[in-house]
């Protein structure tokens, strides 16, 4: 299991599933309630559990910006502190619940888990395409029964595209070519790049851009531990210039594949995911098929994790497991994890 890095940054939400309704949410075994503030919209978060007999805050209701326990009617404010007991006018001093740093970026709800005091929004990593007007966005949410960890190892390694999604997003080629991995220990930055120049046109672009033959293909893979994951894909017809450094392939498909991977508990993450495109914006259609694509492609990666989080659990103590040179990523990650966690 690989063990939680505190004093992170982690995403609860998108923006948009934060309003006037509690909304619930676990982040390393923490249950947290979130809402927004009548005035200025702010995000509250606040420990989920009433002090008086640990009822789910996120069960309960508003009145204003106050939390009322629907259990025994104990009120908080926004910063956790009790205003309100039920039958005495004396509150106790130790009723409060924890409240967490918030910060709302690139239409993400980041939350500070740790000590609030070192919690530097500047630190946070950014994905601006996913608030960006040029870009069309497509996204959802799915919960997977397994360690955070597997999640990472499966993202980093993209081989995996070939096998578990052939027919989807997968070709021959990108298990057949190899990859490049740079480490930035001290930034807890990973990069795996894979650039293929002459591969077969996967569905889910042959669909979205209507390309027919073969194509030029490159994944530059960029992970953020320990939450945020960015796939920056370019594609262009076979005969074309083929992609380039940023700013010179304007005449190639851009599409940027974002994943928030938030451990909710032990054994569990969630799997924030989203589809961003520069082309055929405005075309609903598109749109429709990206989304549906891809959530066929999550979760063929979510019954293959929860498969095998089972297994794992049942392997005989000292199982000593094989990596190759498609791993160097996925190990390196668990390096700085194991690090942050430390």
């Amino acid at each position: 299991m690989a063990a939680f890095a505190k004093n992170q940054w982690y995403v609860a939400a998108y923006s948009d599933e934060i309003g006037r309704e509690l909304l619930g949410r676990t982040i390393l075994g923490e249950p947290i309630v979130f809402y927004r503030a009548e005035g200025d919209g702010a995000v509250v978060a606040l420990a989920d559990r009433c002090v008086h007999r640990r009822f789910p805050l996120s069960e309960s209701r508003l009145d204003g910006d106050t939390i009322v326990c629907g259990y025994h009617g104990f009120t908080y404010d926004t910063t956790g502190a009790c205003v309100y007991v039920p039958g005495q006018k004396r509150i106790p001093r130790t009723a409060r619940v924890g409240a967490y740093p918030v910060v709302e970026q690139d239409t993400l709800v980041w939350v500070w888990i740790g000590d609030a005091e070192p919690a530097d929004a500047k630190t946070i990593p950014r994905a601006p395409h996913l608030g960006d007007p040029a870009w069309t966005t497509v996204r959802g949410m799915e919960p997977i029964d397994a360690d955070y960890g597997l999640l990472v190892d499966n993202l980093l390694d993209l081989s995996h595209e070939t096998y578990l999604h052939g027919g989807y997003i997968g070709t021959p080629e990108v298990a057949e070519t190899p990859i490049s991995t740079e480490v930035d220990e001290g930034a807890a930055i990973v990069r795996v790049s894979r650039h293929m120049d002459d591969a077969a046109c996967p569905p889910f672009y042959a669909k979205s851009t209507g390309i027919e033959g073969r194509i030029s293909r490159w994944q530059d893979i960029e992970y953020f531990a320990p939450c945020l994951y960015l796939l920056h894909s370019r594609i262009v017809p076979v005969g074309a210039p083929p992609p380039g450094p940023d700013g010179e392939d304007s005449h190639a498909f851009h599409t940027e594949i974002t994943y928030a991977i938030t451990p909710s508990a032990e054994g569990k993450v969630y799997d924030f995911w989203a589809v961003s495109r520069d082309f055929a914006v405005d075309d609903e259609e598109v749109t429709e098929f990206l989304h549906a694509f891809n959530h066929k492609v999550v979760m063929q990666d979510v019954d293959a994790l929860n498969l095998l989080q089972k297994v794992l659990a049942d392997e005989p103590e000292g199982y000593q497991e094989l990596s190759i040179n498609i791993d160097t990523g996925g190990l390196a990650a668990r390096r700085i994890l194991a690090r942050l966690a430390g």
